[in-house]
């Protein structure tokens, strides 16, 4: 028996779904879904200084990973998430994500997001909702064990100067600092790597 395709968009914000509808759902074009708690999820698209904010944040890691496999031996955009903790499906996707151990000797074939879970998310914020980044995902990230760290690279007042918020996890909560533009960044997580949050450098 086939069933009908559903095509969403933003007007569906909020519109109850099984993880199949979800997958097989037709979007419209121009925005970012994502499906949490059973329902859709609906966010804007990067715009051109969100974008060009991760695509520098992913060069540093990727480069610190290309020298530090045994740290974290893959860095990628917009990964899926499955939090299995959660009792609808809740598939955040963050705008970069680096893991440790991952599987690169596995066929590209067998690879399921629904059994790697990264180290380390990133969401990088502009002109989007806030309170996804800064409030939504902090619970869900949390609840992830193996996310050691989330950081938010918020551009909100300058985006040519941004800042930068770590959350470590500490026991059953996470430890939060930010970091000031201009700043060097360092973490514990990433042995030897240094960040000066400025992305002209």
């Amino acid at each position: 028996m086939s069933t009908v395709q559903l095509k969403l968009g933003p007007k569906d914000h909020g519109h109850r779904l099984t993880l199949d509808e979800y997958d097989e759902a037709d979007f419209e074009p121009g925005f970012k879904y994502e499906i949490i708690d059973g329902r859709l999820y609906v966010s804007t698209a990067p715009n051109a200084p969100e974008n060009l904010l991760e695509n520098w944040l992913h060069m540093k890691l990727f480069m610190y990973s290309a020298h530090n496999p045994s740290v974290i031996n893959l860095v990628t955009s917009e990964p899926r998430v499955f939090v299995h903790s959660r009792k609808s499906a809740t598939v955040p996707e963050p705008d970069i994500a680096a893991y440790q151990d991952f599987p690169r000797e596995t066929s590209l074939r067998e690879l399921d997001w629904r059994t790697l879970s990264p180290v380390l998310v990133v969401e990088v914020l502009v002109d989007g909702k806030p309170e996804k980044d800064l409030v939504r995902n902090l619970e869900l990230y949390f609840d992830v064990p193996s996310i050691s760290e989330f950081w938010v690279l918020d551009g909100r007042d300058n985006p040519d100067e941004p800042t930068l918020i770590q959350h470590r996890r500490y026991g059953k909560r996470w430890v939060v600092r930010s970091f000031a533009f201009g700043s060097t960044f360092t973490s514990k997580l990433l042995p030897g790597f240094e960040l000066l949050i400025n992305p002209r450098k």
